[in-house]
């Protein structure tokens, strides 16, 4: 596995890269453009490569994450034209980035009803893929299921991956803390929620794992992340996914809270201790 976490790229994309491979990171994750806007943003193309060739230097992996306030099922034409541009954009950035995906939230049907969501998220898939060349797949990511947010489950998220005309170039995220607020896997159902995402078809897709304690209990709907061992999952819970096999050379990025990046490190060691031993 490729430990790593989130890093702010306000001051770059190569100052980013180099701070992650300070603080012990194998892996990061970078957001495209600013993750309350849709606003467009240019590509600084010399960064652009330099970041991607200190990555490959040092063998580190990228992933980069849309904006928070995507939503691809909204009904707005406007908010749908608008959405549509952006995540384009985002899979450039991605793309000259070198990142393995890019990570998108699923859809909310605001009101409109769970079929209605599912179908407008997968039109605006289509839409947006059809003239996506590169090699960087977009990825959706399971949800807490706060409000009308859809892929709760990740039958749901291999279904309109399907349905869509570019399958392909979709993959997904899992995060754990989203996960267990929706109630989809917990310590007891762990090994079941394995066996689904093999036979389902999910696993072979899975490109990037979030991997976050939750503030809020099991099964509750909330998203609130914790550092990892100070929440409601617990180290011994989450330590399951470290030793699966079948997750094995997967990036493991952390997006728990923290005040200073510089405290990425230490909870980095602290990955590669749960993978040896249970608990602190």
């Amino acid at each position: 596995m490729q430990f790593g976490c989130h890093i702010s790229v306000g001051k770059g994309f190569y100052k980013a890269a180099v701070r992650a491979r300070e603080l012990g990171a194998e892996s990061f994750q970078v957001f495209t453009k600013s993750p309350r806007s849709l606003r467009p943003k240019k590509i600084d193309f010399a960064d652009a490569d330099r970041g991607r060739a200190f990555c490959e230097e040092h063998g580190i992996t990228l992933v980069t994450h849309t904006p928070y306030i995507t939503n691809l099922s909204t009904p707005k034409e406007d908010l749908h034209e608008v959405t549509i541009r952006s995540i384009k954009e985002d899979l450039r950035i991605a793309e000259a980035f070198g990142a393995v995906g890019a990570v998108v939230h699923c859809g909310k049907h605001v009101g409109e009803g769970e079929e209605y969501g599912r179908k407008r998220m997968v039109e605006t898939l289509n839409l947006i893929l059809s003239d996506h060349e590169g090699d960087t797949r977009l990825l959706l990511e399971n949800t807490a299921g706060q409000g009308s947010e859809l892929g709760l489950t990740i039958q749901e998220l291999v279904e309109i991956r399907n349905a869509t005309d570019y399958p392909e170039k979709i993959g997904f995220c899992f995060d754990t803390c989203h996960g267990f607020a929706a109630g989809a896997w917990s310590q007891d159902t762990f090994a079941d929620f394995m066996h689904e995402a093999e036979s389902s078809g999910y696993l072979s897709d899975l490109v990037a794992i979030h991997f976050n304690d939750s503030k809020a209990p099991y099964n509750s709907r909330k998203d609130r992340h914790e550092k990892i061992g100070k929440g409601e999952i617990g180290a011994e819970s989450l330590s399951l996914f470290l030793r699966a096999p079948q997750l094995e050379g997967l990036p493991v990025i952390l997006e728990t809270p923290v005040d200073d990046e510089r405290e990425y490190a230490e909870e980095i060691q602290y990955l590669h201790q749960l993978r040896s031993h249970t608990g602190r």
